[in-house]
């Protein structure tokens, strides 16, 4: 007897007009077979889950003048989308190397590349901490650009597992590369009240930070659970009902903004693995070899003014950026994730 055909199985429907779940929005999580919606999505100023909207593309690509037969480093690849818009750049000639620590999203854009038609023989694709430069150039030899976006993608906030969201339940996990070190939960559970506080203002410059920083502490020691992002979110809300109550809604979500990047860049030891990747910068810079960086923070921004600003002093660069980039007014409107974001340049003596 023979084996009769398994029947066919329909795709699942969205439910309702406006899918709430992240696994439900298939359309949005493979953006190459759903082109309109897609553009419906981005026309509306909105990023699809699933996928990252580069930010200042023609701005960046006008300060690294990528040319055919350079070699070159997007230090922090993401979804690729700078790193497609440097391929194009350099046709088929020299070649383009991109790591990225989130051993989860790397291998969807290293198949989205690839895809596109860049293969081994054009783009490089190593997991690893944009600290870890150098080891690149030991490979490839001097650079004549580089690349680092600072941001985190859209489709790790988007995704509630990682816990990047205050707006989705979800662990409160926020590391970067979820297989290394401690999460968010984790650490929470035993630093101090001071220690807290000031993780709030040095990260995110938290106005709040000793109310917060106490009422974190406070929920700890009553036993009040903060393994999930809306359980923290529901202690940040209590803790600043003290707000007038005009504007309290605003602040509420600008502090839960800004807690969550504060215990992001704690647990992934960003500003220590920026400063790392600042000392070495130069030293993996070709001559003439020009890099790019996109902040989204404060003090992100500030070390790499005072790095940019020193190594000037010292003639290591001849030319920085005088002033930080901002996205055009058009493209803040856009893309709303774009609103923070500056961008500082240098170029190699």
């Amino acid at each position: 007897m023979e084996k009769q055909d398994q029947p066919h199985q329909r795709r699942p429907r969205y439910k309702g007009t406006h899918p709430k779940s992240f696994q439900e929005k298939y359309k949005e999580l493979q953006p190459e077979l759903y082109a309109d919606t897609v553009a419906g999505l981005i026309q509306k100023g909105k990023t699809p889950a699933g996928m990252h909207r580069p930010i200042c593309v023609n701005e960046i690509l006008e300060i690294l003048q990528v040319t055919p037969g350079q070699v070159g480093l997007d230090a922090t690849l993401g979804y690729g989308g700078h790193s497609e818009e440097i391929l194009k750049c350099l046709l088929d000639k020299g070649h383009l190397y991109a790591i990225d620590v989130d051993p989860l999203e790397l291998p969807r854009a290293k198949a989205r590349l690839e895809n596109l038609g860049y293969g081994s023989d054009r783009l490089s694709i190593r997991q690893m901490n944009f600290s870890e430069l150098d080891q690149i150039a030991k490979e490839a030899g001097p650079l004549h650009f580089v690349l680092a976006d600072l941001g985190v993608s859209s489709m790790q906030i988007d995704n509630p597992e990682r816990g990047f969201s205050f707006k989705r339940e979800g662990p409160l996990d926020l590391r970067l590369n979820p297989q290394k070190g401690k999460s968010a939960a984790e650490r929470l559970k035993t630093m101090t009240q001071e220690e807290l506080q000031g993780l709030l203002t040095d990260n995110a410059d938290e106005p709040n930070a000793f109310i917060l920083a106490r009422a974190m502490i406070s929920a700890r020691k009553k036993g009040v659970p903060l393994n999930t992002t809306t359980q923290l979110r529901d202690v940040i809300k209590d803790a600043l009902k003290v707000l007038p109550s005009q504007n309290r809604e605003e602040e509420i979500k600008k502090a839960c903004q800004r807690c969550f990047q504060a215990l992001r860049i704690e647990v992934n030891h960003e500003l220590e693995a920026l400063y790392v990747f600042l000392e070495k910068l130069p030293s993996v810079l070709a001559s003439g070899g020009r890099v790019a960086i996109l902040t989204f923070h404060s003090g992100e921004d500030r070390l790499v003014k005072k790095s940019f600003q020193h190594l000037y002093r010292e003639g290591v660069y001849r030319e920085i950026a005088p002033d930080p980039i901002r996205p055009s007014q058009e493209e803040c409107n856009s893309n709303s994730r774009a609103r923070s974001a500056k961008l500082r340049w240098a170029i190699k003596a």
